[in-house]
């Protein structure tokens, strides 16, 4: 196994991933292993990438170290199967084929580290008929039928931020699959390309509902389901001051609860009664239109009604649970969300900020026993 000389923290010490830098699923799921505490080195190129926001506040890129290559120099592939050669895992997201053409592909990186994960992040897949297609999460999630399973039933289908494509459906599955392919590698020395499709992915995150539809418990249509807002006690209403609470009594002895504190005590047997689901809508609007979101709060605290108020990304960290255990954490003057799981023998933290392009090069030439990286940094310098 390759061994990290950066000191880490998490259960993935030791373990050395190469990065080539993309913008989406593929640098979150790096930085996932990197607070798992991987040493990962993201392969920058000059100039940067597209649709980049200021380095200084990629939290996307904390944990990591950075050194810039180009790939289209004479010697720039060499520098990655260079790095490749010393890996346990390697990620890219370019289009199928691109790394082929660049001279690092899996082919080409086997041959120096036969062990090598290889783990290739794309939208539409290594083949199929899109797959040299252009695309981002919206149109990916748009074929699975997720996405038009999402919003009020009289609207277009809302979108999901990128959350549900490129980091649930493409970043995490990345993951688990360089995390399973590893396994087998340290088994038996043999590596493998491991094909993360965000198509495949989001998919397969609807498994229960594909059952549903089949059992004929689930319908083909927007607002008219148990989860996806069609149901009464399932779903969000706007408060006095313009705010939301977020309902989801399901079970019966909560959805007793709710309408008990909500005070609509003469809808509790309307849980079943599909006839009179659009009565008890408007009940329960009526009723949360009747006060602020912070005083329904108070009147749902310490209850079993699984109700809870809609927080915006800056009031999230504030929340008493969430600052109790630590979800977020401030680092370099940036609340972040802290490494997620948790583990209890080898616990993970923010370690450093966002790696900045290049300002790793020296340590990583020395880490990794890559010399070479400073003669090609040297190099790069003189052309400016």
């Amino acid at each position: 196994m390759a061994e990290a000389k950066t000191p880490g923290h998490g259960p993935l010490t030791g373990v050395r991933v190469v990065e080539l830098a993309g913008i989406g699923p593929g640098p979150f799921a790096a930085m996932l292993l990197a607070d798992l505490g991987a040493d990962v080195v993201r392969v920058d190129r000059p100039g940067g990438v597209g649709l980049a926001i200021n380095t200084e506040y990629d939290i996307t890129n904390r944990n990591k170290r950075s050194v810039i290559v180009d790939l289209k120099s004479p010697d720039g592939p060499a520098r990655v199967l260079d790095l490749a050669a010393r890996a346990d895992i390697l990620i890219e997201g370019y289009r199928p084929g691109v790394a082929e053409r660049l001279g690092v592909g899996p082919e080409a990186c086997h041959a120096r580290n036969p062990a090598l994960v290889y783990g290739r992040m794309t939208g539409w897949g290594q083949e199929g008929p899109l797959a040299h297609r252009a695309g981002h999460d919206i149109a990916y999630i748009a074929l699975t039928g997720t996405l038009g399973m999402i919003g009020d039933p009289d609207s277009p289908p809302a979108v999901p931020a990128n959350l549900l494509g490129d980091y649930a459906g493409g970043s995490l599955y990345l993951v688990v699959g360089v995390l399973a392919a590893l396994h087998h590698a340290r088994a038996t020395g043999t590596g493998q390309v491991v094909d993360a499709a965000i198509v495949d992915g989001t998919s397969h995150l609807a498994a229960m509902i594909h059952g549903m539809l089949a059992a004929g418990g689930w319908q083909d249509r927007r607002g008219a389901n148990l989860l996806d807002g069609g149901c009464p006690y399932y779903g969000t209403y706007e408060t006095a001051d313009g705010k939301h609470m977020a309902v989801g009594a399901l079970e019966p002895q909560f959805y007793d609860e709710f309408v008990r504190l909500l005070g609509i005590p003469e809808h509790s047997d309307a849980r079943k009664d599909w006839a009179r689901w659009g009565e008890l809508r408007a009940a329960v609007a009526a009723r949360f239109k009747s006060r602020t979101r912070d005083e329904w709060t108070a009147v749902f605290e310490g209850s079993d009604a699984c109700v809870a108020p809609v927080l915006s990304l800056s009031e999230a960290p504030r929340h008493p649970h969430l600052a109790a255990r630590g979800t977020f954490t401030d680092h370099g003057g940036i609340t972040q969300p802290a490494p997620a799981p948790r583990f209890s023998a080898t616990p993970t933290a923010v370690r450093t900020g966002p790696a900045q392009p290049g300002a790793d090069t020296t340590d990583v030439a020395r880490d990794w026993d890559v010399p070479d990286l400073l003669k090609d940094q040297e190099l790069m310098k003189g052309s400016e």
